[in-house]
């Protein structure tokens, strides 16, 4: 499988990896890997709360999926 973005350019670039929303595959030049904070549920007393984990959870993401996802 070849990345798709550069194909609409005309190269030919094996893929390494496929965006995690869309699909479409990319190779390294065109991937964006994100970290996800891990959140857990602590329930203790009348409430709960939430606690951030220490290890982040990786995702691999396309330049469109990236853009529409943090746009102000």
């Amino acid at each position: 499988m070849n990345c798709y973005v550069c194909h609409q350019k005309g190269d030919t670039t094996p893929a390494v990896a496929i965006c995690v929303l869309c699909g479409m595959a990319l190779c390294s030049d065109h991937l964006i890997r994100e970290e996800l904070p891990v959140w857990k549920d602590v329930h203790a007393g009348m409430g709960a709360s939430r606690r951030k984990l220490p290890e982040a959870m990786p995702r691999i993401v396309c330049a469109a999926c990236h853009s529409a996802l943090h746009q102000d």
